[in-house]
């Protein structure tokens, strides 16, 4: 090999490894900044019995610890996928498995939380008694028990493939669900699940948000706890919007990664996986965090160690 080549060559492998690193940098930064964030705003939802006893916030609790669970696990194979680790077929549908576990709890969340709202204003003198820590608790476990069951449904699309040396095998690429899904069938299905749950979750917080603008005409319901639950209902549809935009992540990337320049593509992938995966994860800390008038105080307090 020439001199000439081989500077070539090692120039490229730095270029390589600072782009790596500077993506890590970029996006691992924000995710520690809303990891502290999200942690704090946990604890401080923990420190009060008002929100240990008060069914919003402990939805609250559990939607923030599903982001932060989903935040942790897409950062860590982000940083796999940059650092271009591969790990065997076990280790990555495990994860991958966790992701969409958790992945799918908030949609669910934010329509349990949606009706509550419609509830507290249109049926302000039964709110008590539909709205019980027990209801709560039942509507929570069933989240977690549709999320849970989708993940089982996905792993039956595995059922006739050979499970030899699945635990030592490496994927021949970094881990993504698309990649260590053999059967093209397990895409139909996704696509058909995320549909029937957009749909279900929109028209239920749509319609919970006209409940409470029709609500808000009549003159016996309290104007500013309505125009709250709409600012608040609002506020869930974006949440709802941003928390299932990233079913469209990987078709937009296979879609760039023909079009563009690989440079290009890099570039775009990171600020895609910002603002689709990412951001979605952290409007919770920051809408509740700012908003509620009996957060804000303790978040703020514990944010500064005070």
């Amino acid at each position: 090999m020439s001199s000439s080549a081989f500077n070539i060559t090692i120039e490229q492998q730095y270029q390589g490894l600072l782009e790596r690193i500077v993506l890590s940098f970029l996006s691992t930064g924000p995710v520690c900044f809303f990891l502290f964030i999200n942690g704090t705003l946990l604890f401080s939802l923990r420190s009060k019995p008002v929100f240990r006893y008060t069914c919003r916030y402990i939805l609250l609790y559990n939607l923030l610890v599903a982001d932060t669970a989903q935040l942790v696990v897409t950062q860590v194979l982000f940083l796999l996928a940059v650092g271009r680790v591969r790990l065997t077929y076990a280790v990555c549908g495990t994860i991958t498995t966790m992701s969409n576990l958790t992945g799918g709890i908030s949609p669910l969340i934010l329509v349990i939380m949606s009706l509550e709202r419609y509830v507290a204003v249109c049926y302000p003198l039964r709110h008590a008694s539909i709205i019980t820590i027990k209801n709560t608790v039942v509507a929570i476990i069933a989240a977690w028990a549709v999320s849970s069951l989708n993940n089982a449904t996905r792993n039956l699309f595995f059922i006739g493939y050979s499970y030899e040396n699945f635990g030592s095998v490496l994927m021949q690429d970094y881990c993504t669900d698309v990649g260590w899904f053999p059967n093209s069938l397990c895409d139909y299905y996704d696509r058909a699940f995320n549909a029937v749950v957009f749909v279900s979750a929109g028209l239920t917080v749509i319609s919970s948000y006209t409940g409470v603008v029709i609500a808000a005409k009549s003159a016996s319901t309290d104007k500013a706890s309505a125009l709250k639950a709409r600012k608040t209902l609002l506020l869930h549809i974006v949440q709802l919007i941003l928390s299932l935009s990233h079913t469209i992540y990987y078709p937009l990337l296979i879609a760039l990664a023909t079009t563009v320049r690989r440079i290009v593509f890099v570039w775009v992938q990171n600020v895609f996986y910002m603002f689709i995966v990412i951001l979605p994860r952290c409007l919770t800390s920051l809408i509740y965090g700012l908003r509620d008038q009996t957060i804000r105080p303790v978040l703020l307090r514990h944010l500064c160690c005070r």
